[in-house]
């Protein structure tokens, strides 16, 4: 059976498949610190999570989790998970260009004992990401 906080984090995965991002953050604290590490941007706040959170899907309108795995590590939370959608809104200051991703993600969130989540932090390719959607072209490999 999955701990409370693997249950809190997959309640906020399948939130956001859902577009529900009062779900995604009804269990973190107010001074929750996020990190995405593939755009070097950290969060300070449970708002500004939640903003992050719904770029994402407007940069990505039919974007979903999927395949996640979940490691239970006591207060702290290991999810490996891919995204995946097709880029139809500004990601950033990005155009969107109609392409699709999919894209492996790395999610590590820090519970509190009330089972909220106090910290986290995501990786993934950035390079990946912007070669699936056209921004970069992708390096030449010598023969």
């Amino acid at each position: 059976m999955a701990s409370k906080n693997v249950e809190t984090l997959r309640a906020a995965h399948e939130s956001w498949n859902k577009r529900d991002f009062a779900g995604v953050v009804s269990n973190a604290v107010k001074g929750l610190a996020y990190t995405d590490h593939g755009r070097n941007i950290t969060l300070n706040t449970r708002d500004k999570f939640k903003e992050w959170t719904e770029g994402w899907a407007k940069a990505f309108s039919d974007g979903r989790i999927t395949k996640p795995q979940y490691i239970d590590a006591g207060d702290i939370v290991v999810a490996q998970f891919t995204t995946e959608g097709t880029n139809d809104g500004l990601f950033g200051s990005m155009k969107p260009t109609g392409r699709k991703m999919s894209l492996p993600f790395c999610e590590i969130c820090h519970f509190d004992k009330q089972g909220r989540m106090i910290s986290g932090g995501c990786y993934y390719d950035q390079y990946t990401l912007l070669t699936q959607l056209g921004h970069i072209q992708p390096l030449a490999v010598a023969a």
